[in-house]
């Protein structure tokens, strides 16, 4: 079984909700990102989403942008990522980690060597913010091979129709984006959250974890209600942008520190 159904079954069975944590690979620079993905799981992440940096990351808001911008200012790639992974892995073998990013990368390295690469170096899932389902067969194939899950992201204005075909094609667990608009934008609207969710659950029988806006204890509380967890982002990146000039110890303690309170209150549903 992938580490990612794993991980969600085992906290289903539980009754527990998972938190999934999202930083950007090399931000604010290549020496952060390791320690920092250990210190998230120490703080109670269940999941890691690594971010794959880009130079048009065209989902993300301002606090997002600015990590990938830190990244690529060291030169930090695909490759540079999938290596971190598996260094991850010396270490940690039962935290599922999915990669999140765009298509150029993937479409460079090319969907077989991508799937390959990815799974020798320790990932479980691939995220592609934009890849349609209409273009991603190919990829998922490779994917399906290499036992990796592709994880798509459903958004609030998406038509049933389309999240009927979107959901036949996902695996691993299915992204809902709380907002309208980039990552970071907005107040979350539980009540619109909560029908979303269960609307989506008449579709598929895929955990649902939720992210865009989740930034404190109380909202994550809130959302961890109906789905199956929530994700942490904007808040972290903009944590390692404050201290871009600290040690890498200081900034890993610090993103770890974050997540403390909002795994105690997603762990009191």
């Amino acid at each position: 079984m992938n580490r990612i159904s794993k991980r969600l079954s085992d906290l289903k069975a539980e009754g527990r909700k998972a938190l999934v944590t999202y930083i950007v690979n090399g931000d604010p620079n290549p020496d952060v990102t390791l320690l920092t993905m250990h210190k998230l799981v120490e703080k109670g992440a269940d999941i890691i989403e690594l971010g794959v940096p880009f130079s048009d990351p065209m989902a993300e808001g301002p606090v997002i942008q600015r990590g990938h911008e830190r990244a690529l200012a060291h030169k930090t790639s695909l490759r540079n990522t999938l290596a971190v992974v598996k260094s991850f892995r010396e270490t940690n073998q039962d935290t599922p980690v999915v990669l999140m990013g765009y298509a150029n990368p993937v479409e460079r390295m090319g969907a077989e060597v991508f799937a390959e690469n990815a799974k020798n170096a320790g990932v479980d899932g691939l995220l592609t913010v934009d890849l349609p389902p209409e273009e991603a067969p190919i990829l998922i194939d490779k994917l399906k091979t290499a036992e990796l899950e592709n994880i798509f992201l459903l958004a609030p204005t998406t038509p049933r129709e389309r999240a009927e075909k979107i959901v036949s094609m996902a695996s691993g667990f299915l992204y809902y984006v709380s907002l309208k608009g980039v990552t970071g934008a907005g107040h979350l609207n539980i009540a619109e959250v909560d029908q979303r969710i269960n609307e989506l659950r008449t579709m598929t029988d895929l955990p649902i974890c939720v992210g865009f806006g989740i930034k404190d204890g109380e909202s994550a509380k809130a959302i961890g209600k109906s789905a199956d967890g929530v994700v942490v982002g904007s808040l972290l990146v903009a944590k390692m942008g404050e201290l871009e000039n600290e040690s890498p110890e200081m900034i890993a303690q610090a993103v770890g520190d974050l997540i403390e309170p909002i795994r105690k209150a997603i762990d009191e549903q």
